[in-house]
């Protein structure tokens, strides 16, 4: 077992690190160090009060009475004392999620939740624009994802390409449309820095 260093409790915890494992050394109980400063900015994110949020469903079927991941998100929003800048229900075409980026990036929204379109068919085409309109990428949260998602769903976690990055002063999430991937993006990823993120892109 790995020890975890004598000043933990002095600069702050976080969960272990999601390839932990008791191969590896670690405990599914232990806690891995906070660096100083990420705790400073945590608390810095956290004293700017709600983060206004808008979210986005890219899909061809679904409607807003039917739309789960916006029933889930929303939930999750409010739980965590978030704001709800706005909701989207858009087709999976390119100009219409252009569109609908450049719309709630000039609005209140500071972070944009994306879901839906980030697969390999013909009519997946999500990622295609955001990959060329994202002005700063952020590549760990797509590779932490597939490697969450791998641990759940096998190889087929390749076919994802979710991703994120920043637009115009918002963070922008893009993550697959099945429930079970917004869920697992949400807990293990955006939720835990979701104030932080928000913070670092508008100093």
């Amino acid at each position: 077992m790995l020890p975890l260093p004598a000043d933990t409790a002095e600069v702050g915890l976080l969960p272990p690190p999601p390839w932990a494992s008791a191969s590896l050394g670690y405990s599914v109980k232990e806690r891995i160090p906070m660096s100083e400063s990420v705790r400073r900015h945590k608390q810095c994110a956290s004293a700017g009060g709600p983060v206004p949020v808008a979210i986005v469903t890219v899909s061809d079927t679904r409607t807003p009475e039917t739309d789960v991941n916006r029933a889930y998100l929303e939930d999750r929003l409010r739980s965590a004392g978030q704001e709800i800048a706005a909701y989207r229900l858009i087709r999976d075409e390119p100009a219409e999620v252009e569109r609908v980026l450049d719309e709630l990036a000039g609005g209140p929204a500071r972070v944009i939740l994306f879901n839906g379109g980030t697969g390999v068919s013909r009519r997946d085409t999500t990622y295609d624009v955001l990959a060329r309109k994202l002005e700063k990428t952020l590549p760990g949260f797509g590779e932490l994802f597939r490697m969450l998602s791998y641990q759940e769903i096998g190889p087929a976690a390749m076919l994802s390409r979710a991703t994120a990055g920043l637009y115009r002063g918002c963070v922008v999430f893009s993550t697959p449309g099945s429930p079970a991937a917004v869920r697992l993006a949400w807990e293990k990823l955006i939720a835990p820095e979701l104030e932080h993120l928000a913070w670092e892109a508008a100093r």
